[in-house]
């Protein structure tokens, strides 16, 4: 087997870090966690839990002197003390200068236009006066540059009134675009610079809060779709030249044209189902990028669906699931939770994986679980 690491450490201590910690047991792995919330989903199985601000320069700092590797589960971290670690001789995966790009949404769009990426129709803006200059582009979306996280910072304009309501702050603006479907390929890259795609898997959002409810996995796509989306997403990581593990979420054109959206350098919520329905979950995959491991395959086991867990609207306090016992009685289903005590309407407490030979059932049961599992307090 490959040389054991150092010490590996994750800013972040979300449900994306608990399942690579998860992944990281079944090889001896010790992880170090730094995360502001003390009680964090980590914080019970990291070998050391660190309660502090990954935002902060020096908290940063001082945490990472303490690790061989580090990497990230959240964007919103300090990149400047991660390009400082970098030069003291901490490896760094994604590198700084990519998370300092992804970072901020204007930017990121720039770089798929510099690199001939195909992505929907925008315009960079500083504020409300400049993007009442482009009322051309209606309907669009209005997305802050900075701190738009799970839907939040992204606006809807419909109308020229919408303007008046505008967010503060330098964002873009986006022509809305006319799609099929929307989907999502996760790829990764090694540090050797192999790199291994993942069947395309089809999202299904809520309209409201921009947050994935449904997931399916093959998308419902002609295999010339999905062996472009595949193939586009490799791009993508290559022109970037990243190390570590890539969500590359995608809009299907009714034309049957393909365009980026956003990309995540982390494990992401349209990976999740792999821990079940592919040979390597993309929790593996990462950790085999970063150490210089040969990757793993992507290849699918069989059909299956993801429903996110999201927190019942009108309910906050302790957590309690009502309806667990249902889903549990159901064949294929696979319940992962997060670690979270305390519900908030719409927060993620939790995923359910579906397998099934059968893609029908697999919505039936999709659909079932969406009614049945609620979380309340």
């Amino acid at each position: 087997m490959a040389n054991q690491p150092g010490k590996i450490g994750i800013l972040g201590g979300g449900q994306l870090g608990r399942m690579l910690i998860q992944s990281a047991i079944d090889f001896n792995l010790e992880i170090d966690v730094l995360d502001p919330d003390e009680s964090a989903p980590c914080r019970i199985i990291a070998h050391r839990f660190v309660q502090g601000d990954f935002r902060d320069y020096q908290t940063v700092l001082d945490f990472g002197r303490g690790c061989h590797l580090l990497t990230i589960e959240i964007e919103n971290v300090n990149a400047d003390a991660l390009q400082r670690l970098t030069e003291e001789g901490v490896l760094v995966w994604p590198q700084p200068e990519i998370i300092r790009l992804i970072q901020d949404k204007r930017l990121q769009k720039q770089f798929y236009r510099d690199h001939n990426i195909p992505t929907a129709e925008f315009v960079i803006v500083e504020n409300q006066v400049q993007a009442m200059a482009h009322q051309q582009l209606l309907p669009a979306f209005f997305k802050l540059g900075k701190a738009g996280y799970d839907g939040r910072g992204v606006q809807k304009l419909s109308r020229e009134k919408d303007f008046s309501n505008l967010l503060p702050g330098p964002g873009l603006l986006e022509k809305q675009v006319d799609f099929e479907k929307e989907i999502s390929v996760i790829v990764a890259r090694s540090q050797h610079g192999e790199v291994e795609a993942y069947p395309t898997v089809e999202l299904v959002f809520n309209p409201k809060y921009h947050l994935v409810e449904f997931l399916f996995s093959p998308a419902r796509i002609t295999p010339e779709q999905e062996l472009a989306a595949r193939e586009l997403a490799r791009s993508v990581i290559d022109k970037l030249q990243m190390v570590g593990i890539l969500a590359v979420e995608m809009f299907l054109e009714k034309s049957g044209q393909l365009l980026v959206n956003e990309i995540a350098p982390r494990p992401h919520n349209s990976g999740h189902q792999t821990i079940e329905g592919n040979i390597t979950s993309q929790y593996e995959q990462l950790l085999r990028a970063i150490l210089g491991w040969p990757l793993g395959s992507t290849a699918l086991k069989g059909p299956t669906a993801m429903v996110n867990l999201l927190g019942t609207p009108g309910f906050q306090g302790p957590a309690v699931y009502q309806g667990l016992e249902k889903v549990l009685a159901m064949e294929g289903a696979h319940v992962h939770l997060y670690g979270k005590s305390i519900t908030k309407p719409f927060r993620k407490m939790g995923h359910v994986t579906i397998t099934d030979s059968d893609e029908n059932r697999l919505k039936e049961k999709a659909l079932i679980i969406k009614k049945k599992l609620k979380i309340i307090s």
